[in-house]
């Protein structure tokens, strides 16, 4: 059955609508809210860190103040489910330094027509520490990464590398989005190095790369500090052990030189400077450490003359004779790395 002309009536403002007995598309807009907009809106901001919080997360942040105004008046606008193609303009003013306001022309497309509304959202600015700033000021830790040598004193080159390598994991972890894995302090002491961490994830993971990269070992030991909603807290103090020798150590054993080149077990791996072939030693076999070839000093060649040759040494300007060495090239007029035995000068790489 055909409907009648009557039935095609807008029956609230009674214009032609599209279908039978329901509003036409200008009463339908009408009718409907087809946005809402809230009133104002918080943005929370730790001052030490810039990180916001939204609900109960923290996350970092290096956006300025105007960069996060437009976003935050927009996050007050709340569309209709058939409201489409959404835009809003902003123009956001300061009203303090706490509040700004923010008036928004928002646009979008209601039942295949256009349709336009305004609103003003203000915007609080609020500060609070956040949750690691709060940990650091408060001087929390949950362990302690401890690297030691074993039956020496670390050499500067380790105390650098560890510290440099425990910067690194905080650096990777913090943009990974772990914010509670921190590093509160790094202090050399005359045993080594102690790291302080906010996390006990941080700890081993900083164990494990100082460990990969200078050799040793590594322990944990956990120590219960507490209790807290049932559960038990520990503290953990990860203590990094390293070689006897390091790479690049200059050690004798009888009557020959080797430069470390990697800590096995028991046993060293080395150069000899005598005649430059690789060699594995064992630990017990050597007599004591000479010194590394990073702190070594140049000698300048005097002379070179078949199998021997003079170097002027740096300290007492005497040139001391020594025999030419198959693993080097020297040549009168060149330098080379010695490190000294008492008298004696020992050319190293």
């Amino acid at each position: 059955m055909t409907p009648s002309i009557k039935d095609n009536f807008c029956p609230k403002c009674g214009q032609p609508s599209d279908s039978t007995g329901l509003l036409c598309t200008r009463c339908r807009i009408g009718s409907t809210p087809w946005f809402t907009c809230d009133s104002r809106v918080k943005n929370i901001l730790c001052p030490s860190c810039g990180a916001t919080k939204e609900v109960n997360t923290w996350t970092d942040s290096t956006r300025e103040r105007s960069e996060l105004a437009p976003e935050l008046a927009r996050s007050a606008v709340h569309f209709h489910t058939d409201a489409r193609k959404p835009s809003i303009a902003v123009n956001v003013e300061d009203i303090s330094v706490n509040r700004s306001r923010a008036n928004l022309t928002i646009h979008a497309t209601l039942y295949n027509k256009p349709v336009e509304g305004t609103c003003s959202v203000e915007i609080l600015w609020h500060k609070e520490q956040c949750d690691r700033c709060n940990r650091i000021s408060g001087s929390y830790y949950e362990g302690i990464v401890q690297v030691r040598a074993e039956g020496r004193a670390p050499g500067t080159y380790e105390i650098q590398t560890a510290a440099s390598i425990a910067q690194q994991v905080e650096d990777t972890l913090q943009s990974g989005g772990e914010r509670l894995s921190f590093i509160s302090d790094i202090t050399e002491i005359r045993d080594g190095l102690d790291i302080v961490i906010g996390s006990q994830h941080i700890g081993l993971l900083i164990s494990q790369g100082i460990v990969a990269q200078l050799g040793g070992r590594y322990s944990s030991h956990p120590k219960l500090v507490g209790e807290k909603n049932g559960r038990q807290l520990y503290r953990i103090t990860y203590l990094v052990r390293l070689p006897r020798f390091q790479k690049h150590d200059v050690v004798r054993s009888g009557n020959r030189y080797y430069e470390v080149e990697k800590v096995e077990s028991h046993h060293v791996r080395t150069f000899d400077l005598r005649d430059g072939q690789s060699r594995s030693i064992r630990e017990n076999d050597i007599d004591r450490i000479i010194g590394n070839a990073r702190n070594a000093e140049p000698a300048l060649v005097a002379f070179a003359h078949g199998d021997s040759v003079g170097l002027l040494d740096p300290g007492t300007l005497q040139t001391c004779e020594l025999r030419r060495l198959p693993w080097t090239t020297i040549m009168a007029g060149d330098h080379v790395n010695i490190l000294r035995d008492g008298d004696e000068l020992i050319i190293v790489r």
